[in-house]
């Protein structure tokens, strides 16, 4: 494992970073430790790293990538709202916000910054967050108070949106390559359960067939990954 770092000895407000990638890491701590406010208290490479790490370290937010290589980062997030309610969670995240944000604020995050924003943002992200506020772009932002306000027209809601997070983690699976006893293993689910995932998938996204469903996981799982 990963050696974790020792909280500094100062009165900066302490934060955990989660992310697969060493060089994102890097740059991520180069980037807060800079700041006079901020420092950064630990790394987590994966999502059981950064459980342990945020019991251990007590930092005073996570910055948390919603992609890891262990467990789907929805759902270390809900982990880690359920062990600590406290705790900031604030995701940083190359996929769309449009897609992610409110899936990431219904289980427990306080905020969704894409990765593309620049320092400049995040800081600001990280700070709005720490001070008790949630952090979503502007247009993002108009989105959620018309969703909770009922104004948004269901017209204007994405496809994938319509899908559930157990079914939105079950598609990008299968857009993964991976079959049903191999989807069924890496969740923890029954086969039966994924099954019936899969069909409620295909139903929602007026898919007629498997290999309609799977040749639409797979174009979809392409295109979130384009440079």
């Amino acid at each position: 494992m990963k050696p974790q770092k020792t909280k500094p000895k100062d009165n900066r407000r302490q934060v955990l970073i989660v992310d697969d990638h060493p060089i994102m890491r890097q740059g991520l701590c180069q980037l807060i430790d800079n700041e006079p406010d901020l420092a950064v208290c630990g790394e987590a490479e994966n999502a059981r790293q950064a459980v342990e790490a945020a019991q251990n370290l007590k930092p005073e937010l996570v910055l948390v990538d919603i992609t890891l290589p262990d467990k789907d980062g929805l759902e270390l997030i809900k982990d880690l709202h359920a062990l600590h309610p406290a705790l900031p969670l604030l995701v940083l995240s190359m996929h769309d916000e449009a897609l992610y944000a409110e899936r990431v604020l219904r289980a427990g995050g306080r905020g969704y910054i894409m990765k593309q924003e620049g320092g400049k943002k995040l800081m600001q992200a990280i700070r709005q967050v720490l001070g008790g506020g949630i952090y979503v772009s502007e247009k993002m932002s108009a989105t959620i108070l018309e969703m909770f306000s009922g104004r948004r027209p269901e017209s204007n809601e994405s496809p994938m949106g319509r899908l559930s997070d157990r079914e939105f983690e079950v598609f990008q699976q299968i857009g993964q390559g991976r079959g049903t006893r191999e989807i069924a293993s890496q969740l923890h689910l029954s086969v039966k359960t994924v099954e019936a995932h899969r069909a409620n998938i295909k139903r929602k996204l007026n898919l007629r067939s498997a290999p309609e469903l799977v040749r639409a996981a797979v174009r979809w799982t392409e295109s979130r990954h384009l440079p």
